[in-house]
């Protein structure tokens, strides 16, 4: 299996999704894609213990894609033998009133990651940017200044909100989150394919929703979108990768690849040394606790 390389999918300047392949590697049987995620999965999980105990970074990863992308199941299976308390997931619906009641980015504040620990956003910040585009009436029951009707949502409007993105994660980067941003880049078939999977198969019939039908038929101005904001918000601090995501499991395992990749620039990050004082009497502990 060809070797990952996180830099093939990051994303650097203005990108043309139309042009990037939604199924990069063939011919790997499941069996093979599944030993080499299993591999990863344990690398993770020992990053993680190590980076709870060095209590220096918390680790933010970001995952958007249409609907079918397989993000759900790529939490699931990437984050496997993590310790329950070093992965904190975050899914987000339509802004509720309570966070109506202050700016968009109020609720990702909320809930970024603790020192130690690593959070996954499955949809974030930018949906703000997203959905929002599609369907700019959403704007309206942020009951912003100057924001009367729907013309009065400007270009400006995007430029300036995706410029506030973009601080918000130089701020949180530069206080000690690593931060990683993948867009699962699936093909308007697959999803054809995933949907009616869902209508087939009776134990998938409960995650059919005519609303992804809706969406499908703004698929067009989805890819626009998502090629501006990827675009406009990947930076050294807080990169995009692109996902070729037709295969999920392949999928999985180059998230999961990258991950570790991208960590292991970070040498930082190290099990804390025994206190100087406790290492000189550490064979009296040993005669007190053999008593």
């Amino acid at each position: 299996m060809k070797s990952i390389n996180p830099d093939d999918f990051k994303v650097i300047g203005k990108i043309d999704l139309s042009s990037i392949p939604t199924n990069l590697f063939n011919g790997h049987s499941d069996d093979e894609k599944e030993e080499k995620l299993d591999k990863v999965q344990v690398k993770l999980s020992e990053i993680q213990d190590v980076m709870y105990a060095h209590n220096r970074y918390g680790v933010l990863i970001c995952l958007q894609g249409m609907d079918t992308s397989g993000k759900d199941s790529l939490i699931r299976e990437v984050f496997q033998e993590f310790n329950s308390r070093g992965v904190v997931v975050h899914s987000f619906k339509t802004p509720n009133a309570s966070e109506l009641e202050h700016d968009y980015l109020w609720r990702h504040y909320l809930v970024l990651p603790e020192k130690g620990k690593f959070t996954v956003f499955n949809r974030s910040h930018y949906e703000n940017v997203l959905v929002t585009r599609v369907h700019p009436e959403y704007i309206m029951n942020e009951n912003l200044p100057g924001i009367e009707t729907v013309a009065d949502i400007t270009p400006q409007f995007w430029e300036n909100r995706m410029e506030q993105i973009n601080n918000f994660e130089k701020h949180i980067t530069q206080n000690g989150t690593i931060m990683m941003k993948f867009y699962l880049h699936m093909s308007k078939e697959e999803q054809r394919q995933r949907l009616l999977r869902r209508l087939e198969e009776r134990e998938h019939n409960w995650k059919f929703s005519t609303g992804d039908l809706k969406e499908r038929d703004r698929w067009d101005d989805y890819m626009h979108y998502y090629e501006e904001a990827i675009s406009k918000t990947s930076s050294e601090y807080a990169p995009w990768y692109v996902i070729p995501a037709d295969d999920k499991e392949m999928a999985r395992y180059i998230v999961g690849k990258i991950i570790w990749e991208e960590m292991q620039k970070h040498t930082d990050i190290k099990e804390p040394e025994m206190d100087e004082k406790v290492r000189e009497n550490i064979q009296m502990y040993k005669d007190m606790l053999k008593k």
